[in-house]
């Protein structure tokens, strides 16, 4: 009779269980995701976000999950000390940490160069929270093939729903929290959550397994997270800006940190996405003063009849102006919003055509238009953009060419023979598709 009690009561709590069980693995299974997605934003100011950044990234994070897999199956075969709580509020302390320690630990990872620096910084700082994270799986198997039955199913269930977690963190935070909250702020939302998710699962351990945590331990664990994010929020510790250099806008989305600072011992403005320079303006004149624009900005001496432009990579919209100067009425092509909000507000850029907003591999697909000018200029994050240097790319602006038009490509090279290679393969594609090319190079003792 007492085991039919005893059945049937487990039976009653199920869906308690399930709800816990589940919840928890989903709610860490997005955190995963959002912490890795993140972390192209973290380490891109300083890295760039090139394939090496992704490999970087990708690699520490299957790393750690494989780390915390293991070590959260002998934790949780062991029933005593760690315990899943344990795991989920040292995540989110871990994770509230990160944003304090992003800069100092890639500057000290500096020196190594792009590949060890990006592998070094990543592995610092993404390692240990992701360990913890990925130890929820093993503990929330074992937790639940003790209360449910069909282990088999269980096990499935919960690698299948922690994945399912994963894609919601992951279009949660691309389509929506990303441009609206920025990094830093989603990660200190997040560990909030996870510091609630222990806190609900110490209540649970103790009301349907006897487990006993300690009260004072807890508000401890929960204090220092309370204090890192305080940190945050308020500033404390931060270094005094330098007085010389005043932020007049900044803005996170998803192609980078974009930053309007002025300079004013030398009177410049300067457009910033990431680590990139992508636009720099004398403030009394309103001259674009980024030295490659010397050379583009004469493209219509090669063409003396056109009268229409396109520019694929606005920046800080300067060479708009330089071509109106010719009767040039110019359409431009912008990724991020931030650049072209910038530019209109903050710089001395007139539009004479259109701009649109988008990545410009489709959008120039979609143009009816065809120019008498293109201009390629898109480097944004320290990176080159693959796809709009591809083949097919160039002979789709090749399609949206007058006769006797004129195609200028910037491309941020080296002119050693030791670091030709990656100009010589942009050289090799141009020639595939065009009969003509003349390469120039900036002078390096020119402004800047």
């Amino acid at each position: 009779m007492k085991k039919k009690i005893k059945e049937a009561a487990a039976r009653q709590h199920q869906p308690l269980d399930k709800l816990v069980f589940y919840g928890t693995v989903i709610i860490t299974g997005g955190a995963v995701m959002m912490v890795e997605l993140l972390g192209t934003r973290i380490i891109g100011p300083f890295y760039g976000v090139s394939l090496i950044v992704w490999s970087s990234l990708l690699s520490v994070s299957l790393l750690a999950l494989s780390m915390g897999y293991y070590l959260g199956g002998a934790c949780a075969d062991k029933g005593k000390g760690l315990r899943l709580p344990h795991a989920v509020i040292a995540a989110g302390i871990l994770i509230a940490i990160i944003p304090l320690l992003g800069k100092p630990v890639q500057l000290f990872f500096d020196g190594l160069g792009l590949r060890w620096g990006a592998l070094s910084s990543a592995f610092v700082l993404f390692t240990p929270p992701l360990v913890f994270l990925g130890m929820a799986g093993p503990f929330v198997i074992r937790m639940a093939t003790e209360r449910l039955e069909n282990v088999g199913s269980t096990a499935g269930n919960v690698y299948a729903i922690s994945t399912i977690g994963s894609v919601v963190g992951t279009l949660m935070l691309g389509f929506y929290l990303l441009p609206i909250f920025g990094v830093n702020s989603i990660l200190l939302s997040l560990s909030v959550v996870l510091m609630a998710l222990a806190l609900a699962l110490v209540a649970y351990e103790k009301s349907r397994m006897n487990v006993k945590h300690p009260v004072t331990h807890w508000a401890a664990y929960a204090a220092v997270l309370i204090a890192v994010v305080a940190i945050q929020a308020t500033g404390v510790g931060r270094q005094d800006a330098d007085k010389n250099l005043q932020v007049l806008f900044e803005q996170e989305t998803h192609y980078g940190w974009v930053r309007v600072v002025d300079q004013k011992d030398k009177d410049i403005r300067w457009l910033m996405s990431d680590a990139s320079t992508i636009g720099a303006e004398h403030v009394p004149t309103g001259a674009g003063l980024l030295g490659y624009q010397t050379v583009v900005r004469l493209l219509p001496w090669f063409n003396p009849a056109g009268k229409k432009a396109l520019l694929i990579g606005l920046g800080s919209g300067h060479l708009v102006n330089d071509l109106a100067n010719y009767g040039v009425k110019t359409d431009a092509i912008e990724i991020d919003p931030a650049v072209a909000y910038a530019a209109n507000e903050y710089f001395n850029f007139t539009p004479t055509g259109k701009v649109i907003v988008g990545d410009a591999r489709y959008r120039v697909q979609q143009l009816n238009e065809t120019y008498d000018i293109i201009i390629h200029d898109c480097f944004t994050g320290g990176s080159e953009p693959i796809h709009l240097l591809s083949q097919e790319m160039m002979q789709e602006l090749k399609s949206k060419l007058n006769p006797g038009g004129v195609l200028a490509v910037n491309f941020v090279g080296f002119t050693d023979k030791a670091y030709l290679k990656p100009v010589q393969s942009v050289a090799r594609t141009l020639d595939s598709v065009f009969e003509n090319r003349k390469t120039f190079v900036r002078n390096p003792r020119g402004k800047l």
